[in-house]
């Protein structure tokens, strides 16, 4: 037979209390007797020793279940919902945290499956711990010790181990502990210890894997315990394996699951999210409207007691109208109104406290933190506008548009730029023709009444309007229009001087052309709009008359002609001539008015039709020989085309030498008459009558320039390139430019020649002012007397035998000589005769008395 010892629960200080409650929460006694599988609880009644103190979601025992068949579904319930809760795995747990009486507390646990229905029950008694009295230390030092299972079959001759579904109860361990460390748990033990020498060990995280060294074993005695103080925020349970070898390191038992649950302290204070919670309210809202949640969280097990919070609000600022305007769901944070009276225009803000406890909010044993809700007033269209009068008062110049009149001055209550505070303004009357309009100032909300279109002040002198004022939105409900939502507004009309203006404007007349001056054409007058101002007539002036043809009299207004009109004038556009008038008052100040005047021109027959092109050419061979032209008219019909083509009688070679031919009424086709004409220019008269009534006609000169052509009728001489590629003007200045070349080459020339000359001078020794020749003078008297014979011939012998530096005296010079200048002085001629003697040539005048002038 196999066994799991246990010993009952011992008296253990207060330090140890609650890891003795953990160690006492399952049957600490079992047996197994060789019999057959039987379904169902192993006993009746199970009993089980606990602390007084029982928490929230604290695993308090494991209740057996001997399931036949493995694939059978077995669920467990509790008598006591409320109270108790049994796992899948059959671990009984606390649903809520309560104080165990004297007596014992019972329950039912059933188990059913739900397949076929079958049901057992197993009653469950909770004692509570004993209180202290003074047991011995042996006794106090006694620890729980944990056997690894086994199960010996009926038929076997033998024990046979064999591993089985067996839960060992979990062990509970307060986070915090004090110690002293290291902390006895339990102890392992093998009932095979007694004939071999076994080595226990223990594996999992906490043990031997991260994080190491928390729990330790000795490999001895099998004795389990904790290094140090745990944290169930950190790690809320262990899974430990513990495993018991031989020396030689064969395993002799199959390794058995440890799970050590950490219990709960109540060492976290709750955490608000955030620490300031802003949320809105509509004004006038009805009490129980949500209006925010605030949440806090607590790092203790949610499950206990120790994490279970509760929220309360513990101030109000403002406690207007009411120190309760709001309530808070203390489990869900939900804050809503509890009362009436919310008004933005008298609180805008409320700032609440509020405290969250842990402990189910136990003000005694809770931790609690505090975290600030500010709520804001919202604002609801609850206040229309309201005129700041009943009346206001405007002026406006007349024919004045885009002016603000008057300025409508309201007052609302609701949050400034909002659609509640932001007023809209109609006009129920007084303004049939809509020459007023109300706009709204986004910054301060009047109301500008505006002029939209002019106003006569001869028609209308004063207004009254009737206005209304609305906000963006509606109303809320309940909420009545005040009488200050409407006012009349009084708007006076003031008279100004007003510009004249013409009737008709513009003004049309017709008026044939040729109108010669000085005749009366039209009066054109303006109309002054004032009525009631005193003022003289209006004076008339012109102010554009391109062609300068009009005057117009300054007192009557009467238009005469200075020209004639012409309808061929550059100043006329498609038959239209236009002239602008000024009309002037004398008030204050002055105002003027402009008029046009528009003369529609009649055409008549005053322009003779004439040839277009006036140049042409042809060959001087019948074939092909037409030259196309066409008349052209500045009038209009019906005094222009169908025009008359033909030749003139004289002289009579046009006839004899030429032909026309009319193709249409504005074309007509001139060709030689002969068969040959020899090249060169002919003027042909052409006659041009048009359809005018009477007719006016015209002889026009077309120069043809008669050319030799080749077979495709193009001229191939230079009279064909010049009559067909270039003008007269062309042809002039081509023979200007040819003449002023010739003469530059002539200029040249001579240049050229009278350079030579002056180059063959400057071998002469003689300076050509001192030349006889030169000096040779002409009288009227037949002798020169003796001042004829009075010459130094030796001037006249060779040069070379005056010093270089002689100067000619100034006596001996003539009176009819040049003027007196600065002697030039001459270089050495050389000593040879020279063939040019001047002595000689004088000898051989005197020889010859005839040959002298005179």
């Amino acid at each position: 037979m196999c066994r799991i010892a246990g010993t009952p629960p011992r008296i253990l200080p207060p330090l140890a209390l609650m890891l003795l409650a953990a160690l006492q929460q399952a049957p600490i006694k079992a047996t197994c007797e060789e019999m057959l599988c039987k379904m169902g609880f192993p006993e009746d009644v199970h009993s089980a020793v606990v602390s007084r103190s029982v928490h929230g979601g604290q695993p308090l025992l494991n209740v057996r279940f001997q399931s036949c068949d493995e694939n059978r579904k077995i669920y467990f319930g509790s008598s006591e919902p409320e109270d108790f809760r049994v796992g899948e795995d059959g671990v009984v747990y606390a649903e809520r945290s309560f104080q165990l009486s004297a007596e014992p507390t019972e329950f039912v646990v059933s188990a059913q499956d739900k397949e076929t229905q079958e049901e057992w029950q197993m009653k469950v008694k909770l004692t509570p711990e004993p209180a202290f009295t003074g047991a011995s230390e042996k006794d106090q030092k006694k620890i729980e010790d944990i056997i690894f299972p086994w199960q010996q079959y009926k038929d076997s001759s033998h024990l046979k181990r064999q591993k089985r579904d067996w839960v060992i109860p979990p062990i509970n361990l307060p986070e915090n502990s004090r110690g002293p460390f290291p902390q006895e748990l339990v102890r392992i033990r093998s009932d095979r210890d007694k004939s071999l020498s076994l080595r226990y060990s223990v594996t999992g995280p906490g043990a031997d894997q991260p994080p190491t060294g928390i729990f330790i074993i000795n490999p001895i005695s099998g004795q389990l315990s904790v290094t140090k103080p745990l944290d169930r925020e950190q790690i809320a349970s262990f899974h430990l394996r513990a495993h018991a070898v031989d020396v030689n390191g064969n395993q002799v038992e199959n390794p058995i699951d440890i799970v050590i649950n950490v219990i709960d302290m109540n060492d976290n204070r709750p955490e608000f999210l955030h620490q300031v919670w802003n949320g809105t309210v509509p004004e006038g809202s009805k009490p129980g409207t949500y209006v925010m949640t605030v949440t806090a969280i607590d790092a203790d097990d949610p499950n206990a007691q120790n994490g279970m919070l509760r929220y309360r609000i513990l101030s109000q600022a403002p406690s207007s109208p009411s120190p309760n305007m709001f309530t808070i769901n203390n489990e869900t944070g939900d804050i809503i109104t509890v009362a009436a009276g919310l008004d933005r225009e008298k609180v805008q803000q409320y700032t609440l406290i509020i405290q969250a406890t842990d402990m189910e909010g136990n003000p005694t044993y809770g931790l609690s933190n505090t975290a600030t809700a500010v709520i804001t007033v919202t604002d609801v269209n609850d206040n229309p506008p309201e005129f700041t009068a009943m009346t206001f008062y405007g002026e406006v110049p007349e024919n004045r548009v885009d002016v603000i009149v008057a300025n409508l001055t309201v007052t609302d209550k609701d949050q400034p730029h909002t659609p509640a505070w932001n007023a809209r303004y109609q006009m129920t009357g007084g303004d049939p023709t809509g020459q007023f309009t109300i706009l709204t100032d986004p910054n301060s909300n009047d109301g500008l009444v505006t002029v939209v279109k002019p106003i006569d002040f001869e028609t209308n002198r004063m207004f009254v309007l009737t206005v209304a004022a609305e906000n963006q939105v509606p109303l809320a409900k309940g909420i009545q229009h005040p009488p200050q939502s409407t006012a009349t507004v009084s708007i006076t009309v003031i008279d100004v001087n007003e510009s004249p203006y013409f009737v008709p404007n513009p003004k049309l007349v017709r008026q044939e052309e040729g109108l010669l001056a000085g005749s009366m054409l039209t009066t054109f007058t303006a109309r002054d709009p004032d009525r009631y101002m005193q003022q003289t007539s209006l004076r008339y002036s012109k102010l554009s008359d391109p062609a300068n043809w009009l005057k117009i009299d300054p007192v009557n207004g009467q238009i005469t002609t200075t020209a004639v009109l012409d309808r061929e004038s550059i100043y006329v556009q498609n038959n239209m001539y236009n002239a602008t008038f000024l009309a002037s008052d004398n008030g204050i100040p002055p105002m003027s008015g402009t008029g046009t005047l528009q003369i529609y021109l009649l055409d008549i027959n005053d322009n003779a039709p004439q040839v277009n092109p006036k140049e042409a050419t042809t060959c001087e061979t019948l074939q092909p020989n037409a030259i196309n032209i066409t008349a052209v008219d500045p009038d209009i019909d019906p005094n222009a085309g169908p025009f008359a083509f033909e030749l003139p009688d004289s002289p009579p070679s046009i006839k004899r030498n030429w032909t026309i031919v009319r193709i249409s009424g504005d074309h007509a086709q001139l060709s030689l008459r002969i068969r040959f004409l020899e090249a060169g220019i002919y003027d042909v008269p052409i006659v041009i009558t048009d359809s005018g009534n009477p007719h006016a006609s015209s002889t026009s000169v077309l120069k043809v320039k008669v050319c030799q052509c080749d077979i495709n009728g193009d001229c191939t001489d230079v009279d064909r390139i010049v009559g067909a590629g270039l003008g007269t003007g062309a042809i002039i200045a081509i023979l200007l430019c040819i003449i002023i070349l010739l003469i530059l080459v002539l200029m040249f020339v001579v240049w050229m020649k009278r350079r030579d000359k002056e180059r063959q001078a400057k071998q002469l020794l003689i300076d050509p002012e001192d030349d006889v020749r030169d000096n040779i003078l002409k009288y009227d008297e037949e002798g020169g007397g003796e001042e004829d014979q009075d010459y130094d011939l030796s001037q006249l012998q060779q040069p070379d035998t005056i010093e270089p530096d002689a100067i000619k005296p100034v006596g001996i010079r003539r009176l009819d000589e040049r003027p007196i200048h600065a002697e030039p002085q001459y270089p050495v001629r050389s000593a040879a005769p020279h063939p040019g003697d001047i002595g000689d040539f004088i000898n051989e005048l005197q020889g010859c008395e005839p040959c002298l002038p005179g």
